[in-house]
């Protein structure tokens, strides 16, 4: 067996671990009239920025917390929080601090029963393995898995998102960037 057979049977095994009605209830949560936020750090972070990219391109007004373009997030607003063990503390902060003004959290975490699970109005438990040692093992570096996982997760929540919005792929071809 090759290593990227090994690294995919990690992949399958969680994501035959993530609950789809936990999806389906984060897709309830998005609408098109609102303004969705993206939290996460590290690799994490860059999972999040993935996932705002692709509502970009299905026509969502989404900011990334912590750019320097990004508005203040209101009561109203939707923050997508992402954070492996769930503990870490510059996102579990800033998503409480969020839901106290009114904002709706969903929490993407490998955890149900961390802080950021227990604080989201819905969680989207991802149950790779993480540095903290959750979930999951795995035989890749630190949170790897749990990265890779979430990426899949959240593209899986995106299409369903198309797909309620009867957005095609040639109207998200339209959004994306020609200058590659």
């Amino acid at each position: 067996m090759s290593l990227i057979d090994d690294v995919m049977k990690e992949v399958n095994t969680v994501m035959g671990l993530v609950d789809e009605r936990q999806i389906d209830a984060a897709e309830a949560l998005i609408k098109k009239e609102q303004r969705i936020f993206v939290l996460g750090a590290g690799r994490s972070g860059l999972m999040a920025k993935g996932f705002a990219m692709r509502l970009m391109h299905i026509g969502y007004t989404v900011f990334v917390i912590g750019e320097t373009i990004t508005p203040s997030i209101q009561a109203g607003d939707v923050l997508v929080a992402v954070s492996g063990s769930g503990k870490t503390g510059s996102i579990v902060e800033l998503a409480q601090k969020a839901k106290a003004d009114g904002v709706t959290v969903i929490g993407v975490t490998s955890r149900a029963d961390s802080p950021l699970g227990e604080l989201a109005d819905t969680t989207l438990v991802v149950p790779g393995a993480t540095k903290a040692g959750d979930g999951v093992q795995s035989i890749q570096l630190l949170s790897t898995l749990f990265d890779q996982s979430v990426h899949i997760t959240l593209d899986v929540l995106c299409l369903k998102l198309s797909r309620r919005d009867h957005i095609s792929n040639d109207s998200a071809k339209s959004t994306h960037s020609n200058m590659e």
